[in-house]
């Protein structure tokens, strides 16, 4: 029994040395701007109405247990993968908290885990060939679905129909009107509705498009090395402001942070809209270095998806 152990100890500590981190590579550069205007719009006109519709007609109680409940539906996900990382304490963990849940916690509506200190510890297939060594690829933008790269996308395509309860049920189960794809539209107008509150931070910051994709790149970090990243990783972009070749870590932040401050400036010094000329804006101060508070829609599992490029928490990926 003991050379098998060694060799699932081996397995962890090769898997450990061969992780390849996100970065901010951006060589079609180009291209994700089109999508990301594109998702900007989608979002603006559909997806922004319906969640806004879908809070004033529901409660806070009644959103968090909608969102408990997908949490749970979605926790194989994060079983399956971390046994592929090799951390068996990291899916025991979230088996409990599975189990729990969706017994005394009523399919997953409560979280009676998350007060016995058994916490969500989110991955997923990209994370598990990150931690394999499988290089990221660009970063690009997917419409409708937001941020990814060239290893994360097909990764949520695995997550999504092969771990998600949800796609067993859309394939399994066929209603008229396509009705079985209601549990699925209700998560992602659930998740829209929880970065309602984003809005108004992105709008304000120089260049959304460069604050997404940062703060998408620092979540998957996050994710890849489970709430550790190293430092260096944690002090910014590990690519240029354009995305292409690698330069200092912290030199895309400090240009982004410095047009952000004139940004600032300038529409401080401007009249706001239908006030007079003596009256300023006041626009909402962003640092980019703080991207990382955003969640932003990863594609690595259902929980990435919005239906526009958000920012989300998280869910993320994961």
């Amino acid at each position: 029994m003991l050379r098998p152990l060694l060799a699932f100890l081996a397995l962890g500590v090769l898997a450990g040395c061969a992780i390849q981190p996100a970065r901010n590579d951006d060589p079609w550069q180009h291209y994700n701007r089109k999508v990301f205007d594109f998702n900007q719009s989608f979002d603006r006109t559909v997806a922004q109405p319906v969640a806004r519709g879908y809070v004033k007609v529901t409660s806070p109680e009644v959103r968090l247990m909608v969102s408990n409940f997908f949490d749970n539906l979605q926790m194989p996900i994060s079983i399956v993968n971390d046994l592929l990382q090799v951390r068996p304490l990291g899916a025991a963990r979230n088996t409990g908290r599975f189990v729990v849940n969706t017994t005394i916690g009523l399919a997953g509506l409560f979280d009676p885990a998350g007060v016995m200190g058994l916490r969500q510890d989110r991955t997923d297939f990209g994370v598990t060939l990150a931690r394999w060594g499988v290089p990221q690829g660009p970063y690009f933008v997917i419409p409708f679905l937001g941020p990814s790269t060239l290893r994360d996308f097909p990764a949520y395509l695995v997550d999504t129909y092969y771990l998600n309860p949800l796609s067993y049920w859309t394939r399994d189960h066929h209603y008229r009107y396509a009705a079985e794809y209601l549990p699925y539209a209700l998560y992602l107008v659930q998740l829209r509705a929880s970065l309602l509150s984003t809005n108004q931070f992105l709008s304000s910051a120089y260049d959304p498009y460069v604050l997404m994709r940062d703060a998408y790149i620092q979540r998957r970090n996050y994710l890849i090395y489970h709430g550790n990243p190293p430092a260096d990783l944690l002090e910014g972009s590990n690519g240029d402001e354009e995305g292409i070749g690698n330069t200092d870590a912290g030199s895309s932040i400090e240009a982004l942070m410095a047009r952000q401050r004139a940004y600032d400036t300038r529409h401080s010094a401007a009249p706001a809209a239908g006030a007079s000329a003596t009256t300023p804006a006041t626009p909402v101060p962003v640092h980019p270095a703080a991207a990382g508070s955003l969640s932003p829609v990863p594609a690595a599992s259902v929980g990435r998806g919005t239906g526009a490029s958000v920012p989300a928490a998280a869910t993320g990926r994961g």
